[in-house]
């Protein structure tokens, strides 16, 4: 389990939405503008306005600027004025509605809500560290829970519970974010973390919120959280859980290694890694052969319980994160562009701009503090938004993140605005920006239920096959230790599981055939497997509909360790590695 402490605060800004005229009902149309006038040329101006006929509605002195609305007709000679220097428009803003974060469209859950399939009538359970029941975009959720440490299951001291929440379910209601359902699922909860830095929990812990979470009826559990050892209570306790039909999904890991997470890398469960909105594996994210999906995971925006920082200019608020070792301050100033701010310049008691890159986030904090700045707003030089630490305790003056899209838009169009930036938390709805597989996991997690809310008679197994055969291919050709299948895409599986036609082998290729399967009998019990292997290098093998060995060699032959209960029967099937060119089925009874 992965957690930024980095935040970003609400969004409860202005549109930047720019209207050209306002034209009126009846008579003369007429512009609302605003009017510069040149130094010293204040009263010029202002009767050359009011002859044109103007209403005043603000004067800004400082910015030597009248806002007014005067007749359209008048623009042209007022614009040849000596004493005007330019006329813009006002340009409208209106209440910011709702960010759908990257991840949401990039996994295609939108045009699954477009087949009018919106995941209604799924429950998913997310054992993780609570959820803030009372934030505007989770409230009207249909929710459950339970708290293993004897804590309300409907609060979140640590945040990271709700960041995973609002992935997967945050209601569609013109404001903050929406999730991979938009609030139409039902999402049982049970806190296994607690405390500032959520904690840690037990195997066992685990194994109780799982069986919780069946119990509870939830068709797909998700755990963004892990451990480096595994269990055989746990891996058994899993394993029960999924022939019982449940969907596990958990997190690879955050060590940026190879070594195996639990419970993500048991047969059991899906294993999800993470990736950036370039849908390129995060360097955190961990490479084993247990891998099995991806989804973003990289400056995610979701749900936390409070607001943690803010920005406001000129009027209009923005997403910003604190960056780790601010002092919890507040500080307003005239914004100013400081560039990279590579180099100390001359910034007395403003707002400093500075774009990402080049030098360290400190760096370029301690830069701009000592030439003045008043406060310090590093946005991004690549899409999206971002977290970063200044590596110790800062300077005395707040100092935030923000998206490159934000940055850009007040360098071109908000300098010498006041802006106001705080790094003082408060209470509030609060959405912050989050890094991990742990952000990933509730990707996967939502786009299952999403496209099993379909037709929830569908099985665990079904699902799971229809998210791996239909995932975007990244990174080596086929499954491999990075994406895994690679990236989910919802829309597709949905297809697959109506029975859309599955996409076709590679030219030339013949697909594995003439499966066979036997139990072999006595001290050493399995399932063994044989068939014609075709032209394929590697297959899968799989079992009841999920993955029991991928990317192995095509050999012609494989032995299943699993024994099913008594009179219980499982079904396999052979297939060209990564593809959906199969072999028939063969059916074994124990």
């Amino acid at each position: 389990m992965k957690q930024h402490k980095l935040t970003a605060a609400l969004v409860l800004g202005l549109a930047t939405c720019i209207a050209g005229s306002t034209g009126m009902a009846a008579g003369p149309s007429s512009e609302r503008v605003m009017v510069k006038f040149k130094p010293g040329a204040k009263g010029q101006a202002q009767q050359a306005l009011r002859g044109a006929g103007a209403k005043f509605h603000y004067t800004f002195d400082s910015l030597n600027t009248f806002a007014v609305t005067v007749p359209a007709q008048a623009l042209s000679g007022l614009r040849n004025n000596p004493n005007i220097e330019f006329i813009e428009a006002d340009v409208v803003r209106a209440p910011l509605g709702q960010v759908q974060p990257y991840g949401i469209g990039m996994v295609k859950a939108p045009q699954v809500w477009a087949t009018g399939t919106d995941g209604s009538g799924i429950k998913v359970c997310v054992i993780d560290s609570g959820i803030a029941a009372s934030h505007e975009d989770l409230a009207a959720l249909n929710l459950g829970g339970y708290a293993s440490n004897g804590q309300s299951w409907n609060t979140d001291t640590c945040g990271h519970g709700s960041h995973v929440a609002g992935t997967i379910a945050a209601r569609d209601n013109n404001s903050g974010v929406i999730g991979v359902n938009k609030g139409n699922i039902s999402l049982h909860i049970v806190k296994v973390f607690d405390g500032a830095s959520c904690g840690w929990s037990y195997a066992s812990t685990l194994i109780d919120a799982a069986q919780r979470c069946a119990s509870a009826g939830a068709k797909v559990i998700n755990m963004s959280l892990g451990g480096s050892f595994s269990s055989s209570t746990e891996d058994a306790g899993f394993q029960q859980l999924y022939d019982a039909g449940v969907l596990n999904i958990a997190a690879a890991g955050n060590d940026g290694n190879n070594r195996h997470s639990y419970p993500a890398s048991y047969d059991s469960v899906i294993s999800v890694a993470a990736l950036d909105s370039n849908k390129v594996v995060a360097s955190f994210s961990q490479q084993t052969n247990q891998v099995e999906l991806a989804a973003p995971g990289v400056g995610v925006l979701s749900t936390v319980p409070q607001v943690s920082a803010s920005t406001t200019v000129g009027g209009d608020s923005y997403i910003v994160a604190a960056l780790e070792g601010s002092q919890q301050l507040t500080a307003s100033g005239a914004l100013v562009n400081g560039g990279r701010c590579t180099s100390t310049g001359s910034w007395g008691g403003r707002t400093v701009l500075c774009e990402r890159g080049d030098i360290s986030f400190a760096d370029k904090v301690n830069n701009a503090v000592n030439g003045g700045a008043a406060a310090v707003i590093v946005y991004n030089n690549a899409p999206g938004g971002f977290s970063g630490t200044l590596g110790a305790t800062g300077p005395a003056a707040p100092a935030v993140s923000m998206s490159q899209e934000d940055g850009q838009f007040l360098v071109a169009n908000r300098l010498g605005v006041s802006a106001t930036v705080s790094t003082i938390p408060g209470t509030g709805s609060g959405y912050e920006y989050y890094d991990g597989t742990s952000m990933a996991t509730p990707h996967v997690a939502g786009a299952a239920a999403l496209v099993w809310s379909k037709n929830p008679s569908w099985t665990n197994a079904q699902v799971r096959q229809a998210l791996a055969v239909t995932a975007e291919d990244l990174g080596a050709a086929g499954r491999d230790n990075a994406y895994g299948w690679g990236l989910i895409n919802a829309e597709a599986a949905l297809t697959e599981l109506e029975g859309g036609a599955p996409p076709p082998p590679p030219p030339g290729d013949t697909a594995p055939s003439d499966l066979s399967a036997s139990v072999q009998k006595g001290k050493n019990k399995q399932v063994n497997l044989s068939w014609t292997p075709g032209t394929a290098a590697t297959v899968d093998v799989y079992r009841d509909g999920g993955v029991i060995a991928s990317g192995i060699a095509n050999d012609g032959s494989h032995s299943d360790g699993y024994i099913g209960p008594k009179r219980s029967t499982s079904t396999y099937q052979v297939c060209e590695a990564g593809t959906s060119s199969c072999s028939n089925t063969a059916s074994v009874r124990f």
